[in-house]
């Protein structure tokens, strides 16, 4: 399996504090990382890194280098709007536009450049179909988004972020507002899209991480602990800290 994405020695500072430091590692296309470890450890930090949402912030920097397809993504010339095409974001809190259920997925489509009704509508179909919202709102497509339950918007969410065919697919936490009925549907759909893209999921949710991940990630202060497939980490972790998080002993 190819890898679709590497991070050599990657630190980033909010001022003079580092968030990350030195993290070194590689995802494999077509699977699952999961990131897990306590709050404040560095881990939405380190997936906004891969989609350079960071810099936004004032006063950060980065030291280190990301790769995506052996390309560098890091540089002051690289085309920001073109990574987060391909490199898509949905996040904790649910937040689709106050707009219709359509216009949620059509808008990105629109401002991308598509101007084919017809190809909007179908890829608006075909979106919806994927995340397995379609027979529940194919009648109210004209609908207010803002209507939905909490885990129909998620997925909405989702959809909209797949419409524009990306690559990579970086959830930050995305069902730890959801029911547990909402959270199993997030779940089913990461197993089911991992087909076709790669994706990384920060998760304060051990069992989510065991259920959903090809690999797990133990971050902790900064530091990448340790990394291997979600099978050995859950089972068998070669650290004793990594361990003692896992079966809950601090965290």
């Amino acid at each position: 399996m190819n890898e679709k994405i590497r991070v050599d020695n990657l630190t980033f500072y909010y001022g003079d504090k580092p968030a990350i430091k030195n993290i070194s590692l590689s995802v494999r296309e077509n699977s699952v990382l999961a990131l897990i470890g306590p709050s404040g450890c560095g881990k939405s930090t380190f997936i906004r890194c891969l989609n350079r949402m960071n810099d936004i912030i004032p006063n950060t920097r980065t030291e280190g280098d990301i790769l995506i397809d052996n390309e560098s993504i890091t540089g002051n010339r690289y085309d920001i709007t073109g990574l987060r095409r391909r490199v898509g974001m949905v996040f904790q809190k649910s937040n689709p536009f106050p707009k219709s259920i359509y216009e949620n997925i059509a808008y990105g489509l629109k401002i991308n450049g598509l101007k084919n009704r017809y190809e909007i509508e179908s890829i608006v179909e075909q979106s919806l179909k994927s995340t397995a919202l379609w027979d529940e709102v194919k009648d109210r497509l004209n609908e207010s988004a803002m209507g939905l339950s909490g885990g129909q918007q998620q997925r909405l969410c989702i959809a909209r972020t797949i419409a524009v065919k990306p690559e990579i697919i970086l959830m930050d936490e995305p069902a730890s507002a959801l029911d547990p009925i909402s959270t199993q549907k997030i779940e089913e759909l990461i197993q089911d899209l991992k087909a076709k893209y790669t994706i990384v999921i920060v998760t304060h949710n051990m069992q989510q991480a065991a259920r959903v991940s090809d690999y797990t990630a133990f971050f902790y202060i900064g530091d990448l602990i340790e990394l291997n497939s979600t099978d050995v980490i859950f089972t068998k972790p070669d650290l004793e800290m990594t361990e003692n998080y896992i079966t809950g002993k601090f965290g």
